[in-house]
């Protein structure tokens, strides 16, 4: 099969599950620490967390410029210490992916485990349960359907991100040229049966994600 289409559909799915896997581990994380304690300023963090909901792709990406470039603070102490440069990578696009998915599953998680009654959770800690305990064998059971229906949307996401990566990954054919940028290249190339098949990819992916997501959104009885 031709590179120019199977090598970003490779990439896309690389980039997207990596940069799932990043934000469900932060977002359950936030997610709990959110539904667990009340300190000053709560709402506003929860705000500025789910900023990339909201911001332009091109703004989420000069940020990340400026905080992962050569000059940046990050950039500039990866580069120093291990040698690591993200600009221009793919790595950089899994880090593009990571922030712009990363609310949903926050946003997903939090509503979720602000959904488990909190009998449950006190009945585990008058067994003795600590915390962390409460948060594997109780919280995460009962919130977990919310929790995965985040995470796919999150996936989906990843999937068709565009501006922030171009900025901070660009768009380099076989190397950081994900699906997206693919298609973009694709169509202003005038490769016409080369951008069809890979619309025609990314949309059949991103359908079956957001019917399985509905699917575990939908209440049992409802199912």
């Amino acid at each position: 099969m031709d590179m120019t289409f199977l090598f970003p559909v490779q990439l896309s799915l690389r980039v997207a599950a990596l940069a799932t896997l990043t934000s469900l581990v932060f977002g359950v994380l936030l997610g709990w620490v959110f539904h667990r304690y009340r300190f000053p300023g709560k709402e506003l963090l929860d705000s500025i967390l789910s900023l990339p909901m909201v911001l332009p792709p091109t703004v989420l990406g000069y940020y990340l410029i400026v905080l992962l470039g050569r000059n940046g603070f990050a950039g500039r102490w990866l580069q120093e210490t291990f040698g690591v440069t993200l600009i221009f990578t793919w790595q950089g696009a899994v880090i593009a992916a990571a922030v712009v998915s990363f609310p949903l599953i926050f946003k997903s998680a939090r509503a979720a485990l602000d959904g488990v009654e909190r009998k449950y959770e006190d009945a585990a800690r008058t067994l003795g349960y600590p915390e962390w305990r409460v948060f594997l064998r109780v919280c995460l059971p009962l919130a977990g359907r919310g929790i995965l229906a985040g995470t796919m949307l999150a996936f989906a996401r990843a999937m068709g991100e565009f501006g922030a990566t171009l900025m901070i990954a660009g768009n380099l054919p076989g190397r950081t040229q994900t699906l997206s940028l693919a298609v973009y290249s694709a169509t202003q190339a005038g490769q016409d049966s080369l951008a069809a098949q890979l619309v025609l990819v990314i949309s059949v992916l991103c359908t079956l994600i957001l019917w399985v997501s509905g699917r575990l959104l939908t209440p049992r009885w409802q199912a």
